[in-house]
Protein backbone atom coordinates (compact mmCIF):
# COMPACT_ATOMS: atom_id res chain seq x y z
CA UNK A 1 0.00 0.00 0.00
CA UNK A 2 1.68 3.34 -0.91
CA UNK A 3 1.29 6.53 1.27
CA UNK A 4 -0.56 9.05 1.16
CA UNK A 5 0.50 11.80 -0.81
CA UNK A 6 -0.67 14.53 1.73
CA UNK A 7 0.90 12.68 4.58
CA UNK A 8 4.65 13.67 5.54
CA UNK A 9 6.64 10.51 4.53
CA UNK A 10 8.54 9.57 6.93
CA UNK A 11 8.86 6.61 10.16
CA UNK A 12 6.04 8.18 12.49
CA UNK A 13 2.47 6.67 12.59
CA UNK A 14 -0.31 9.17 11.99
CA UNK A 15 -0.85 9.18 16.09
CA UNK A 16 2.80 9.98 17.08
CA UNK A 17 2.90 12.88 14.36
CA UNK A 18 0.37 14.50 15.17
CA UNK A 19 1.16 14.96 18.39
CA UNK A 20 4.76 15.86 17.85
CA UNK A 21 3.49 18.30 15.63
CA UNK A 22 1.20 20.05 18.61
CA UNK A 23 4.52 19.69 20.75
CA UNK A 24 6.35 21.47 18.18
CA UNK A 25 4.02 23.64 17.77
CA UNK A 26 3.77 24.35 21.45
CA UNK A 27 7.71 24.65 21.80
CA UNK A 28 8.17 26.89 18.96
CA UNK A 29 5.31 29.32 20.34
CA UNK A 30 7.00 29.06 23.75
CA UNK A 31 10.63 29.70 22.63
CA UNK A 32 9.72 31.86 19.93
CA UNK A 33 11.85 35.42 21.60
CA UNK A 34 14.62 33.04 22.21
CA UNK A 35 14.36 31.47 18.08
CA UNK A 36 14.26 34.97 16.90
CA UNK A 37 17.26 36.01 19.00
CA UNK A 38 19.21 33.74 18.47
CA UNK A 39 18.24 34.15 14.70
CA UNK A 40 19.08 37.73 14.91
CA UNK A 41 22.79 36.52 16.00
CA UNK A 42 23.37 34.33 13.17
CA UNK A 43 23.35 31.26 15.44
CA UNK A 44 22.08 27.79 13.34
CA UNK A 45 21.43 24.88 14.36
CA UNK A 46 24.36 23.07 13.93
CA UNK A 47 25.70 25.54 15.77
CA UNK A 48 23.70 24.77 19.18
CA UNK A 49 24.29 21.21 18.23
CA UNK A 50 28.05 21.49 18.14
CA UNK A 51 27.91 23.28 21.90
CA UNK A 52 25.36 20.80 23.60
CA UNK A 53 28.13 18.34 22.15
CA UNK A 54 30.97 20.17 23.77
CA UNK A 55 29.04 20.86 26.99
CA UNK A 56 27.77 17.05 27.07
CA UNK A 57 31.31 15.90 26.59
CA UNK A 58 32.51 18.08 29.45
CA UNK A 59 30.30 15.65 31.67
CA UNK A 60 33.02 13.28 31.55
CA UNK A 61 35.53 15.15 32.24
CA UNK A 62 33.93 17.28 35.26
CA UNK A 63 32.36 14.31 36.90
CA UNK A 64 35.80 13.04 37.84
CA UNK A 65 37.05 16.44 40.27
CA UNK A 66 33.34 18.37 40.57
CA UNK A 67 30.12 16.40 39.83
CA UNK A 68 27.70 19.09 40.61
CA UNK A 69 29.29 21.01 37.43
CA UNK A 70 29.23 17.45 35.50
CA UNK A 71 25.39 16.94 36.21
CA UNK A 72 24.82 21.32 35.52
CA UNK A 73 26.93 20.51 32.27
CA UNK A 74 24.29 17.39 31.10
CA UNK A 75 21.29 19.11 32.14
CA UNK A 76 22.28 22.50 29.63
CA UNK A 77 23.62 20.31 27.66
CA UNK A 78 20.20 18.47 27.20
CA UNK A 79 18.33 21.91 27.01
CA UNK A 80 20.91 22.67 24.34
CA UNK A 81 19.73 20.16 22.61
CA UNK A 82 16.06 20.50 22.50
CA UNK A 83 16.36 24.27 20.77
CA UNK A 84 18.62 22.78 18.05
CA UNK A 85 15.22 21.25 16.12
CA UNK A 86 12.89 24.41 16.83
CA UNK A 87 15.91 26.59 15.90
CA UNK A 88 16.26 24.96 12.29
CA UNK A 89 12.49 24.68 11.89
CA UNK A 90 11.88 28.52 13.10
CA UNK A 91 14.55 29.13 10.30
CA UNK A 92 13.80 26.79 7.77
CA UNK A 93 16.60 24.88 7.30
CA UNK A 94 15.32 21.94 8.76
CA UNK A 95 16.63 18.47 7.14
CA UNK A 96 17.46 15.20 7.51
CA UNK A 97 21.38 15.64 7.41
CA UNK A 98 20.70 18.20 10.29
CA UNK A 99 18.99 15.39 12.62
CA UNK A 100 21.20 12.79 11.35
CA UNK A 101 24.01 15.20 12.92
CA UNK A 102 21.83 15.55 16.31
CA UNK A 103 21.35 11.83 16.72
CA UNK A 104 24.85 11.22 15.97
CA UNK A 105 26.03 13.58 18.76
CA UNK A 106 23.14 12.47 21.42
CA UNK A 107 24.84 9.15 20.35
CA UNK A 108 28.23 10.48 21.13
CA UNK A 109 27.01 12.42 24.89
CA UNK A 110 25.17 9.04 25.83
CA UNK A 111 28.08 6.46 25.59
CA UNK A 112 30.70 8.45 26.66
CA UNK A 113 28.78 9.63 30.00
CA UNK A 114 27.28 6.04 30.33
CA UNK A 115 31.37 5.06 29.79
CA UNK A 116 32.04 7.53 32.55
CA UNK A 117 29.96 6.19 34.68
CA UNK A 118 31.11 2.96 34.38
CA UNK A 119 34.42 3.54 35.43
CA UNK A 120 33.80 5.08 38.62
CA UNK A 121 35.45 3.18 41.46
CA UNK A 122 32.50 2.50 43.64
CA UNK A 123 30.76 1.07 40.49
CA UNK A 124 27.91 3.60 40.16
CA UNK A 125 26.86 1.66 36.91
CA UNK A 126 28.46 -1.88 36.39
CA UNK A 127 30.38 -2.71 33.38
CA UNK A 128 27.45 -5.20 32.02
CA UNK A 129 24.34 -3.55 32.41
CA UNK A 130 25.83 -0.20 30.64
CA UNK A 131 27.26 -1.86 28.42
CA UNK A 132 24.13 -3.48 27.23
CA UNK A 133 22.70 -0.34 27.91
CA UNK A 134 25.18 1.20 25.21
CA UNK A 135 24.42 -1.42 22.42
CA UNK A 136 20.36 -1.29 23.24
CA UNK A 137 20.26 2.48 22.86
CA UNK A 138 23.11 1.68 19.56
CA UNK A 139 20.82 -0.91 18.25
CA UNK A 140 17.30 1.36 19.12
CA UNK A 141 18.56 4.58 17.13
CA UNK A 142 20.23 2.38 14.67
CA UNK A 143 16.78 0.66 13.49
CA UNK A 144 14.75 3.90 14.14
CA UNK A 145 17.04 5.21 11.07
CA UNK A 146 16.47 2.50 8.70
CA UNK A 147 12.75 2.23 9.98
CA UNK A 148 12.87 5.93 9.01
CA UNK A 149 14.84 5.40 5.20
CA UNK A 150 12.97 3.02 4.53
CA UNK A 151 9.43 4.98 5.39
CA UNK A 152 7.84 2.12 7.57
CA UNK A 153 5.80 3.80 10.69
CA UNK A 154 6.35 2.87 14.17
CA UNK A 155 4.42 4.23 17.46
CA UNK A 156 5.73 5.94 20.67
CA UNK A 157 9.22 4.69 20.57
CA UNK A 158 10.74 5.11 24.13
CA UNK A 159 13.49 7.53 24.28
CA UNK A 160 16.14 5.68 25.75
CA UNK A 161 19.02 8.58 26.50
CA UNK A 162 16.69 10.06 29.23
CA UNK A 163 17.15 6.93 31.32
CA UNK A 164 21.29 7.59 31.74
CA UNK A 165 20.43 11.26 31.84
CA UNK A 166 18.52 10.26 34.99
Amino acid sequence: MSPDPATKRDCYSAGERATMEWYQDLRAKFLGPLLRLLTFFRINADHLTIVSLIIGLSFCWLWWSAPHLALLAILIHVAIDGLDGPLARFQGTASPRGSFTDTFCDQIIVAASTITLMMQPEGFVDVLPGSIYIFVYTLVVALAMVRNALQVPYTWILRPRFIIYL
